[in-house]
């Protein structure tokens, strides 16, 4: 177990340390703003993740918002989205980051997005906007990077092993469920989820495309029957047979490789394009560092902390970093804060038992939380990417 735990770290971290790991979100933003209880006085911390979150909680119109990623070069992809609203019109920045393609991009890459990036970003992008010339990857930036490898595995494995290529397009163009489940289990299920798929489901090596630690993966085989491959089987079928997948473009990215104009994340619908380009962009600030050192670092109170699956990422560190950042978000915090995260297990028990100091006493976490059960066992069912086991809504007492 040793070695393998090893390897596993080792593959992970070469993985995350050199490319945009995740191209799209793989939280709900439509469920996040009924538990954040999003406000126009609002000041948010997000983990940057492919930055589609955040610019759509800038669209609930909240004050301001800071997005933090250790990954420099997610930042780069926030920050490149950032410029091409300010920089482009809608047609242009849909091909872009609708489409995941553009025929012209080095010319609006060099002409009109590139002045506005920072340092790190310019770098970065000027290696890297061919991602974006549909030459490469399947033709479209969304089969880039490791999730993106992944996504072309899974489609080449629908299009030439499976064959079931036409059903998908159907099932996306279900009006209702009843229709859908009827179509998953019928025409569908027994042939996707063939010995291949199940098997791949469970090696280390595509969660570490997906971007899942050990430290997650084993969140979930400790709270879920029949481990990993299981997990995703019945995520799977949620997905397919509970939500309506006529707007989840959460799931279309992956087995399309784009949006449409129907199917597609708020900031690339056109309205609200016009809206981040009037103002609102410049409410948010990009931060490449760790949570804990943003939160260290002077600035406004945040009230609101929007934490993914990061609390995964830290269940296995002997606590230390956890316990930073939670003194950070402790310290930082405003006056009738909230967090949330997700996890990969049903529960979050570590997080609870983290330990902290305030007033000159210590304390643990989960003294200082009061979880809103209620409300996030009715959001959860409805997450249209149900990636994860648990979701976490929790007021800060202090």
């Amino acid at each position: 177990m040793k070695v393998r735990a090893f390897l596993n770290r080792h593959l992970f971290g070469r993985i995350h340390s050199s490319t945009i790991v995740f191209n799209d979100a793989r939280e709900d933003p439509r469920i996040d703003r009924v538990a954040l209880d999003l406000r126009d006085s609002d000041r948010l911390m997000v983990i940057t993740s492919a930055g589609c979150n955040v610019l759509d909680y800038l669209l609930a119109g909240v004050q301001h918002i800071d997005a933090v990623d250790i990954n420099p070069y997610q930042n780069a992809l926030l920050e490149l989205k950032i410029s091409g609203i300010k920089n482009l019109d809608y047609d242009a920045f849909f091909k872009i980051f609708g489409k995941g393609v553009h025929p012209h991009i080095r010319s609006i890459y060099m002409d009109g997005l590139r002045q506005d990036l920072s340092k790190s970003a310019r770098e970065f992008w000027d290696r890297k906007f061919y991602l974006f010339s549909g030459l490469k990857n399947g033709g479209t930036f969304y089969f880039s990077g490791p999730c993106g490898i992944l996504a072309r595995m899974i489609n080449a494995y629908i299009d030439h092993w499976t064959r079931l290529r036409p059903e998908v397009v159907e099932i996306f163009s279900c009006q209702d469920l009843a229709s859908q489940e009827e179509l998953y289990n019928r025409k569908i299920k027994d042939k996707f989820w063939g010995g291949f798929l199940r098997w791949l489901a469970g090696r280390d090596f595509t969660l570490a495309l997906l971007g899942v630690p050990l430290m997650q993966r084993r969140q979930i085989e400790k709270s879920y029957p029949g481990g990993v491959s299981a997990f995703i089987q019945s995520r799977l079928s949620n997905v397919f047979t509970k939500i309506p997948l006529t707007d989840n473009y959460h799931w279309r990215i992956y087995l399309f490789g784009c949006y449409s104009t129907t199917c597609c994340p708020e900031y690339l619908k056109p309205d609200n394009f016009e809206r981040l380009k009037k103002g609102l962009i410049s409410r948010v600030d990009v931060h490449t560092c760790t949570v804990s050192e943003f939160l260290l670092q002077s600035g406004s109170p945040i009230n609101k902390f929007v934490l993914l699956d990061h609390m995964d990422w830290l269940a296995d560190d002997g606590n230390e970093e956890l316990s930073r950042e939670w003194q950070g978000i402790v310290n930082r915090s405003a006056p009738e804060s909230r967090v949330i995260w997700r996890s990969g297990g049903m529960e979050t028990d570590f997080v609870n038992k983290t330990q902290l100091h305030l007033g000159g006493k210590q304390l643990s976490v989960g003294d200082l939380l009061e979880y809103q059960t209620e409300l996030a066992n009715q959001l959860h069912p409805i997450d249209r990417v149900q990636t994860y086991a648990s979701f976490h809504i929790a007021d800060l007492k202090k």
